[in-house]
């Protein structure tokens, strides 16, 4: 099925979302859907449906899940992966609105990184939070869980992109409110400790 510029602007806000949790879930995923004609992606996005991208991706998701799920290591994974999933999201972006003026083109590579640094900025303040837990299990729950809604959002944005896009729109609300009050709990951590320290 082709997606009509509205329908690409909603898969768009979606994968952004996704990539910004697991680019190469994301990429994988979106590059399955597009080889077995699951949607139609833009011509520019077509690299994606061949099997060297396909294989690549998988290869790196499968490195990423097991890294992801080791408590202290993960910061640092998802720390350097600043520099890979909100990069990539913003060129996937950039690359779908070929077809548009290069204004909007632009616009929709600034949005899609946006996006995708909203989602992974809150999944990095969330494992910020959760790693010190002594036991393991919270963290990789969290860490599946980050998997399948990566891949569900991809498929999702496929078959329904506007409900996928209401889905990320919500989630990227949440997202902003949780990391708002993660920072406030650092911060007033940080300012107990002065006091603690002066008595």
């Amino acid at each position: 099925m082709s997606l009509s510029p509205n329908e690409i602007v909603a898969l768009l806000i979606a994968v952004s979302f996704a990539a910004g949790l697991n680019v190469y879930a994301t990429v994988a995923t979106l590059g399955l859907l597009g080889h077995f004609h699951a949607i139609a992606l833009p011509q520019s996005l077509h690299l994606l449906t061949g099997w060297p991208i396909i294989a690549a991706s998988a290869a790196l998701f499968g490195v990423e899940f097991f890294a992801d799920k080791i408590p202290a290591f993960d910061l640092v994974w998802n720390a350097l992966h600043t520099f890979i999933r909100v990069p990539v999201a913003a060129l996937l972006a950039y690359q779908a609105a070929a077809a548009l003026s290069p204004g909007e083109q632009l616009a929709a590579a600034l949005a899609g990184g946006l996006i995708a640094f909203v989602a992974h900025g809150g999944k990095t303040a969330v494992r910020a939070a959760v790693t010190p837990s002594p036991e393991p299990v919270s963290n990789i729950s969290l860490s599946m869980a980050e998997d399948i809604l990566a891949i569900f959002l991809t498929w999702m944005a496929a078959w329904k992109p506007y409900i996928a896009a209401a889905i990320a729109a919500v989630l990227i609300v949440a997202t902003l409110l949780l990391v708002q009050a993660v920072w406030r709990a650092v911060k007033s951590l940080f300012d107990g400790a002065p006091r603690a320290i002066r008595r």
